[in-house]
This record gives structure tokens, C-alpha cells and sequence, in this order.
């Protein structure tokens, strides 16, 4: 086969999805979601600090439907980087590597940071 006849790798059309792929894509994914999530708390703190109006215009809005929405997703994705971090540390102490285990510790992140969310949410709303 000449060089130029195969494809890059690896490629699309060769590559296939698997769930350690899924878990570092989210991993990223939550990085992010967790910078755009303490703007949302940098707000309502100055709004705290800047008087009584503009905290309740924050506090209003945090406590809106669209605002526990953000908070409900900014509480999972500090579960999950914080789940993947920790999976990450064993990683980096040289445990984990083989494929069937990475797998497993990763579905045992995706499910603690589920049982955690809402763990913290109850608790949460029993404490109103």
C-alpha cells in the first residue's frame, strides 16, 4: 500500500468511539462548564457586596427555575471533574491502565457523581 493511499490516524472512518474517549471528552467538557459556572457565583458575590438591590436581582435569578437549572449542572460537573481528577491521580501513580479497568473506574465516576448530585441537592433542600 503507498503511503498516500492511507488514511490518517487515527481517522474517522477507522476510529471507533469507546467509553474511555467518552469520560476525557467530558472530562474537558466540565473544565469548561465549571469556569462558565464560577462566573455565575462571581456575580451573585459582588452583587452581595454591591447592596440590597442588585443581590436580590442575582438572587432572584439564581433562584429562578434557569438559575437552579445552572446551579443543578454546575454541581454535577464539580462531581464528575472531581471524580475524574481523583481517577486521574491513579493514573498518574500508574494504576488503572489496563482497558477493562479503566472502563470500570470510569462508569463507577459517572455513577458516584450522579449518587453525589443528588446527595448534595437533598441535603440541600432539607436544610431550607
Amino acid at each position: 500500500m503507498k503511503t498516500q493511499d492511507r488514511p490518517l490516524s487515527p481517522h474517522l472512518q477507522i476510529y471507533r468511539w469507546q467509553w474511555t474517549m467518552l469520560y476525557s471528552i467530558l472530562h474537558r467538557a466540565t473544565g469548561v462548564a465549571l469556569s462558565a459556572g464560577t462566573l455565575l457565583l462571581a456575580w451573585w458575590l459582588l452583587a452581595l457586596a454591591s447592596g440590597p438591590d442588585a443581590f436580590a436581582v442575582a438572587n432572584g435569578f439564581v433562584g429562578s427555575i434557569l438559575g437552579l437549572l445552572m446551579l443543578f449542572g454546575w454541581t454535577w460537573a464539580l462531581m464528575y471533574h472531581l471524580g475524574n481528577g481523583i481517577r486521574h491521580l491513579t493514573w498518574d501513580a500508574g494504576y488503572g491502565f489496563d482497558l477493562d479497568v479503566a472502563q470500570k473506574s470510569g462508569h463507577a465516576v459517572a455513577a458516584i457523581t450522579g449518587a453525589l448530585t443528588i446527595l448534595i441537592w437533598v441535603v440541600g433542600l432539607l436544610a431550607l
